[in-house]
């Protein structure tokens, strides 16, 4: 699952011991903070598969050419930019250079510290003529100071005098390309794959300022299309005994400062970088350079080494609120902490701008922000960082307008928030899996729901928060119609697409219902206890979106009389209306080589079949699972578990949560494992394009809700825990309306203390508690819950019928001129 040998276990760190260029490194190495992201490439600046520095909603603008246009397709494409690149400090003895595929290279290590969140690398270097060189470079995005950034880099000749030359640069790669001419490694490679970013063939980055000042270095763009600006200054500081001089050079598009020494044996050259960048979309180039002046003068009057304190401070508070602990797995606990910081990494400082898919670790996807923060990363904001979730919902109050827009385009009321974004607009060109999945509506209003919940934010909810629940209402107010009459009308949702993308724009698909459902019931409830509560609010509210009196009532109605489908021969919940009448994908007869399905198959062949790319029912069952019986969910779990390929990261934690809660422990802890190594393992082979950011927050929400058991299901906080056999104990910290709560599971009791804030009541399976601070309460367990061996599998589908009484049969779809062999099960 990972290269040990490469990576070895250690609780704390990453460390690799082989040097490879391959770009599943420059992912796991990369370093940021929410704002800005530094991908784990080697300061020499040559060979990668992407050099990469992004800037939280840098990007770019483009026109969208549809094959065939029609009304409301998305129109303009958004796609990170790649920010001028300043890790590059490449070194030459005796004016050769060192280059990993050609040099003698010893005692290797790089090593990413999530103490301190300093990332590290050590080498010997000898050259041809038996010169050793000792090198160590380290590197930082700083969490404390948004916006800067620091490299040192310290060379020592160990057994020799020699000429030693330090070139450090500041690079529009986005523009230049490689300093070498050619193209990056990952741009050569031929083959479709909707999941890598776009490539803009004309000129993005417009230069505005450059110049140097002494040892300091500034580059200052605009970008052509979109109008945003971004700035970099990088100010050098060298320390040695030895004799050097500087030179310097700066053009359009490079900014060089060169560092030439006259290197004794065992005399150490240190160099320190330290680098600022700031963008905006209204303010000019030349503002922000100096903007990025005065964070360099000020890192500069606090010295260096305080920066690398307050880094480890800022983390210490981090794990203190963080860490899950996970007793007598080192391996484990590795991959949980290193998933665990790139969240961090990811939404620290993203400070009201959205947490991208790939947080700042790589250009996949764009760089686009998807319904997969609320649902899988918001969560983890909202019970460990608050602060943190709040900003990233303020991100989407920020998008309301946009939204708004995008609903009377598609002739609803109320807003549609979009499917994928950097600025507000609807990014999709494929609007079937894209445009269509309504229900990214009601993940919002749920995530915005949960934080008020668990943190008691009133206030956000009033000034902000409640518009977003108010006009995510009102959409499926209209988007949804009444069918029947009197006592027996429903409300139905058609022509949507849910979380599965493998099945598109279906009528009443269960996820969206259910969700819609929650949305609707949400916001009637916040207007009426805002009303109540502050009339003042609750006026400024009506004014705000032109609320009328009636509107919470009618979503009552709506939501009360939601149509949630149901096969009552089958006894399942169907995916949406015809889900079960298409046939079954016999995924255990599919060649690995046909894997993922979306490469391989036309995605009309994959919708006329029961197949899922990611849990779309089972994920239902976990957000809103107290409104389904555990006999359902089991059900439920094993008819939709064998159909789920697992072509998407999301899934594997949430198939992971049910299954430990209906019983299957084994297969639990099989998938979360699955989810822990997605990235450290490359299990779907494109961890190079950058982190899986939602399937690293779902790994905090599998261990969490899933082996620790908590739920707060309306409001009320609940745990029943299910502990994999062979863990002693899972232990991990909450935040509950202002109280800092640490949980322990073991095998036979849960223990909770109050470290902080007002008491807390909970329940322990029906029993209830209070914890008060500094206090804690311990609560016995008979068991982990139950128990099934083994997993689901398709031959539950053998004599399977639908309601109609037809049979329900499973094949694999193959090119062919005869009739189609179709797969018979047996037991």
């Amino acid at each position: 699952m990972i290269d040990r040998e490469r990576f070895p276990v250690e609780p704390w760190r990453l460390t690799e011991t082989r040097y490879d260029e391959d770009g599943l490194s420059e992912t796991l190495f990369a370093v940021g903070n929410g704002y800005l992201g530094l991908r784990g490439n080697h300061i020499e600046g040559r060979g990668a598969h992407e050099h990469g520095t992004f800037l939280n909603g840098l990007h770019e603008t483009w026109r969208i050419r549809h094959a065939e246009q029609a009304f409301g397709f998305a129109e303009v494409g958004q796609t990170i930019v790649n920010a001028p690149d300043a890790k590059i400090m490449r070194v030459y003895v005796d004016d050769e250079p060192i280059s990993f595929d050609e040099s003698d290279v010893r005692d290797y290590s790089r090593s990413l510290d999530m103490r301190t969140g300093v990332l590290e690398r050590s080498f010997i270097w000898e050259t041809p003529s038996g010169k050793r060189i000792r090198m160590r470079d380290e590197r930082l995005v700083s969490f404390e100071e948004r916006h800067l950034a620091i490299l040192s880099l310290e060379v020592t000749v160990e057994n020799s005098d020699a000429p030693v030359t330090i070139s450090c640069q500041l690079l529009n790669r986005q523009d230049g390309g490689s300093v070498y001419g050619g193209t990056p490694r990952a741009a050569k490679k031929a083959g479709f794959d909707p999941r890598k970013t776009e490539k803009i063939t004309e000129r993005v980055l417009q230069p505005v300022e450059f110049w140097q000042d002494g040892l300091r270095s500034a580059l200052s763009y605009e970008t052509t299309e979109s109008g945003m600006t971004v700035a970099v200054v990088a100010d050098h500081v060298i320390e040695t005994e030895n004799e050097y001089s500087a030179r310097r050079l700066v053009e359009q598009d490079v900014a060089k400062n060169v560092f030439r020494v006259q290197a004794k044996a065992g005399v150490p050259i240190r160099i320190t970088k330290l680098v600022s960048y700031h963008t905006s979309r209204g303010v000019p180039a030349r503002e922000l350079v100096d903007r990025c002046r005065r964070s360099l003068d000020r890192a500069r009057v606090e010295g260096v080494e305080a920066q690398f304190h307050r880094q480890r401070e800022w983390l210490d508070a981090f794990w203190e609120r963080s860490d899950v602990v996970i007793e007598g797995h080192d391996d484990l606990q590795q991959a949980s902490r290193w998933c665990l910081f790139q969240l961090a990494q990811a939404s620290a400082r993203a400070d009201g701008s959205g947490v991208p898919a790939k947080g700042l670790s790589g250009s996949g996807y764009s760089g686009h922000y998807f319904w997969d923060t609320e649902i899988y990363v918001l969560p983890f904001l909202t019970y460990t960082s608050p602060q943190w979730a709040r900003n990233a919902l303020r991100a989407r109050a920020l998008m309301l307008p946009a939204a708004r827009r995008r609903a009377a385009q598609l002739n609803e009321a109320g807003a549609l928030f979009p499917w994928r974004t950097i600025n507000g607009e609807e990014a999709s060109a494929y609007y079937a899996a894209g445009t269509a999945q309504y229900h990214i509506n009601a993940d919002i209003s749920f995530a915005l729901g949960k934080y008020v919940r668990a943190t008691g934010d009133v206030e956000f909810l009033r000034r902000e928060g409640v518009d977003i629940a108010v006009e995510t209402a009102r959409l499926w107010a209209t988007l949804g119609f009444w069918r029947g009459t009197n006592g027996d009308a429903t409300f139905h949702i058609h022509g949507v697409t849910g979380p599965d993308e493998y099945t598109t724009v279906v009528n009443d698909n269960l996820f969206t219902n259910v969700m819609a459902r929650y949305n609707l019931r949400y916001a009637a409830r916040v207007v009426r206890e805002i009303a109540a509560a502050n009339p003042r609010a609750y006026d400024a509210l009506v004014e705000r979106v032109g609320l009328d009196a009636g509107e919470p009532d009618a979503w009552d109605r709506a939501a009360e009389a939601m149509f949630i489908p149901f096969s009552e021969s089958l006894g399942i919940h169907p995916q949406d209306a015809m889900f079960l009448e298409r046939e079954v994908w016999d995924l255990e007869h599919t060649p690995d080589d046909q894997r993922p399905l979306l490469l391989h198959y036309h995605p009309l062949v994959i919708y006329r079949f029961q197949v899922l790319k990611q849990a779309d029912v089972v994920l239902a069952l976990f957000l809103q699972g107290n409104h389904f019986t555990p006999e359902e969910k089991l059900a439920d779990f094993q008819y939709y578990d064998p159909l789920t390929t697992g072509d998407s990261t999301l899934s594997a934690v949430v198939q992971s949560i049910l299954a430990a809660e209906v019983g299957y422990q084994d297969l639990a802890r099989e998938y979360f494992e699955h989810s822990l190594f997605v990235d450290l393992g490359d299990l779907h082979h494109n961890a190079s394009d950058g982190v899986h950011v939602a399937s690293a927050g779902g790994v905090w929400t599998a261990l969490v809700c899933g082996f620790g058991g908590m739920r707060d299901h309306a409001g009320e906080l609940s745990f029943d825990p299910r502990l994999p056999a062979d863990w002693p104990s899972l232990s991990y910290p909450l935040q509950w309306q202002g109280t800092a709560l640490q949980v322990t599971v073991t095998r036979d009791q849960l223990r909770v203390v109050a470290r902080s804030g007002e008491p807390v009541t909970f329940t322990v399976r029906g029993g209830e508690h209070t914890v008060s601070t500094d206090d804690e309460v311990i609560v016995a367990l008979a068991d982990q819950g139950p128990v099934l061996s083994g997993r689901p599998a398709l031959g539950q589908f053998v004599d399977a019928r639908r309601d109609d009484g037809t049979l329900i049969s499973a094949s694999v779809p193959v090119v062919t001129t005869t009739i189609p062999v179709i797969s018979v099960y047996e037991d």
